[in-house]
This record gives structure tokens, sequence and C-alpha cells, in this order.
């Protein structure tokens, strides 16, 4: 394949299923681990942290699915829709939580204002918000030194829409970093060695779900927080093309 074409198409479906594949080993490990745990002490408490690393796990692999199917545009459901940004980033932190509090990670939800509704695919947003949500959980313990672990799905606006995104605490998340991580990735165990020291694969899964619904994953800033976000036209923006 021609090195440039392959930069250029960075997403290519079996370089993220071997991402993927390399992130799927901590959290089987971790439930294995605490599978044995709970067999030995008996303590069915323990079992709410398997539940959500396997929870955060079929996340992932059905976010990859979503991203194939609507890179093929495969059925009348993928269509987009009108949809509410903060009710996505509200779906989103609920099933977020459980795995955020395993990884001791403060969940906040910032909505900078009333929005305008946005045309997008609903579920492929979610996902993909959920998807960069879950790679910051798991790499914030070891990004951040001291002091609250704490991770914003937050929307505002700015010039060409509305931004949806996720912010931590990370100044090493910039566009360098995520341009490196796109070439990596698939080549590379820690694609994204300056933000995170997992394959980072809810960041390329997200990527490849934006890309399919014809948006861009950028880095970005919200107030003074580091993050990935997306920019969303509004249904008045669209109306006017």
């Amino acid at each position: 394949m021609d090195p440039a074409r392959q930069t250029k198409d960075y997403l290519l479906p079996h370089q993220l299923l071997l991402s993927i594949a390399e992130q799927m080993k901590l959290p089987l490990l971790q439930i294995a681990r605490q599978a044995e745990l709970v067999n030995l002490s008996r303590d069915l408490k323990d079992i709410s942290g398997i539940q959500a690393l396997a929870t955060n796990a079929l996340q992932l692999l059905d976010a990859y699915s979503l991203s194939l199917q609507l890179k093929n545009n495969a059925g009348f459901e993928l269509a987009p829709e009108t949809t509410s940004v903060a009710s996505v980033l509200y779906d989103a932190n609920r099933q977020l939580q459980a795995l955020a509090r395993m990884y001791n990670v403060q969940l906040e939800l910032n909505i900078g204002g009333r929005f305008e509704p946005v045309l997008a695919h609903r579920k492929g947003l979610e996902s993909a918000i959920i998807g960069l949500a879950s790679a910051f959980i798991e790499t914030l313990p070891a990004q951040v030194n001291g002091g609250d672990l704490k991770l914003q799905l937050a929307t505002h606006r700015c010039r060409y829409g509305i931004v949806a995104g996720v912010y931590a605490d990370m100044p090493g998340l910039r566009s360098e970093a995520l341009n490196r991580g796109r070439k990596l990735y698939g080549r590379s165990r820690q694609p994204m060695v300056d933000v995170s020291h997992t394959s980072g694969a809810g960041i390329f899964v997200a990527d490849a779900i934006f890309k399919a619904m014809s948006l861009k994953l950028h880095a970005s800033r919200h107030r003074h927080l580091y993050g990935l976000g997306v920019v969303l036209k509004t249904s008045s923006q669209l109306s006017l093309v």
C-alpha cells in the first residue's frame, strides 16, 4: 500500500481491530483476577468491578461494529437525526459512572448553555463520547500527579457550531499527539505515548465513528482543560446551507 495513502486513510479496519485486541487484554486480565478474588473471599461486593470492566469492553466492541456500519451506510436506521448534545453527554455520563468509580475518577458534566439541536447520528455520537471518556478514565491515574482525578464531558459554542468533547488536566493532549497517534495506531502498543499508557483504542474507535459521520475529531480546549472534541452543526446552520 502506498504510504501516503495509508497515512491519509488512517482508520483502516484491520489496524483498528488490532488496537482493540491489544486494549482488550487489560480488562480481561483484570476481570480474571477479580473473579479469582471474589471466588476466594466470597464477597459479592467485588463483582461490581467485574461488571464495569465487562460492560466497558462490550461497549468498545459495539462501538467498533457501529463504526463499520456507519462507514458502509448499512441501513436506514443509521441516518442522522436531530438531537440534543446535552442529552447525549448526560446519557454517556450515566453509562460511564461504574468505570470511573473503579479508577477513582470524578466525572463531571459541563453544559455551557442552552444550545440548539444538532443533526447527528445519536448512537454514533454517544458511542464515540463513551469511547473517548473510557480511554481518558483508564489513563488519568498515570497522567495526573496528585490531586483529584477529574474528567469533564463538556460542550460549548464555537464559530463553526457546537463542540462536544472530553476534557481533563492533560497538557500533553495536543494536535501533534493525536496526529502522531493516528499514524502509529495498529503498529504500536502505545500510539499516543504522551497521553496514554494503553493502546487508546477508545480514541481511535471514536475517530472512526466520527469519520464515518463526516466529522473530524480534533484536539480541543475547554476553559483551562485539554481534551478531544468534535464540532457539530446546529439544525439552523444546516438549513442555511
